[in-house]
């Protein structure tokens, strides 16, 4: 029988955008008490946090290159256009693709830390991205081989990202079929689910724009998707940070989304110190 001080915990990153910017005080939370999850599951930015997460990054390293990295505004966008493909041409062309669209394998790399490894297999703790086979229309679960199309399918959202090819498959955002893939973990012996989907927000003074309504459209499936899952058999703990005033895009407000979500750190620790006590 396993004594509550070798009990397993397993860890589910979902999916949310600049809302999964709270994920690092999940990630701070279990630094801090010395404790390491068994196994970690990331959809779409949790797959991001949670790859550098199990390379062996302590949650302090991840926040101070995150907000290294977002606090400098034109260095941010200077990266975001280096990724862009296609030309304005292309909105007339055949097939009409966006101009403004964005290749995730050319972007993430520019944002990752040092130390992230080229393959699943060379990472500290076990790790899976969930992503979304396009034509397939089912989840796809990616646990071994090369890391990075793994994590850029898993984060690219329909028309901010094209879709990434690995492995014959046409994949994008793994948070379009498990935002919060709790339910991907398997042999640990309780799960920590944090779900960044968010909540309903007020309404603006404006209606949105064809733009702001696409990915808020997106953020409210996500979210039903994760109740209809929590409805079925939650995890054991369920933290949801307060990211409702965080936009899936919100990214250069990277020390505000810290500031909003900070009470999370001591969520977190409550509950990982309630199931270690069995």
């Amino acid at each position: 029988m396993t004594s509550p001080s070798e009990r397993r915990i397993g860890l589910a990153l979902g999916g949310g955008g600049a809302r999964g910017l709270a994920h690092l005080h999940v990630l701070e939370a279990f630094d801090e008490l010395g404790v390491r999850p068994a196994a970690i599951a990331g959809a779409s930015i949790g797959a991001l946090m949670g790859a550098c997460y199990a390379a062996g990054l302590s949650g302090r390293d991840l926040r101070e290159h995150t907000l290294a990295q977002l606090s400098n505004r034109g260095q941010t966008l200077a990266k975001v256009m280096k990724a862009r493909v296609g030309r304005i041409s292309d909105l007339f062309g055949t097939g009409s693709l966006n101009p403004m669209l964005l290749d995730a394998e050319a972007l993430i790399p520019q944002f990752l830390p040092p130390g992230v490894p080229e393959r699943f297999e060379d990472l500290a703790i076990p790790f899976q991205a969930i992503a979304t086979d396009f034509f397939g229309r089912a989840e796809v679960v990616l646990r071994d081989g090369p890391l990075l199309p793994a994590i850029a399918a898993s984060a690219a959202i329909p028309g901010l990202f094209k879709p990434v090819l690995h492995r014959g498959r046409t994949l994008i955002d793994g948070a379009m079929t498990n935002p919060l893939p709790f339910d991907a973990l398997k042999g640990v012996d309780a799960v920590i689910a944090v779900d960044v989907t968010g909540g309903p927000v007020m309404s603006g003074p404006t209606p949105p724009n064809a733009f702001v309504c696409m990915l808020g459209a997106i953020q409210i499936m996500q979210s039903t998707i994760v109740a209809g899952k929590v409805a079925q058999g939650g995890p054991d703990v369920l933290i949801r940070p307060k990211v409702d005033r965080i936009t899936l895009l919100d990214f250069l407000k990277v020390a505000s989304a810290l500031r909003l979500s900070a009470d999370t750190k001591d969520e977190a620790k409550r509950a990982i110190e309630r199931l270690l006590s069995g």
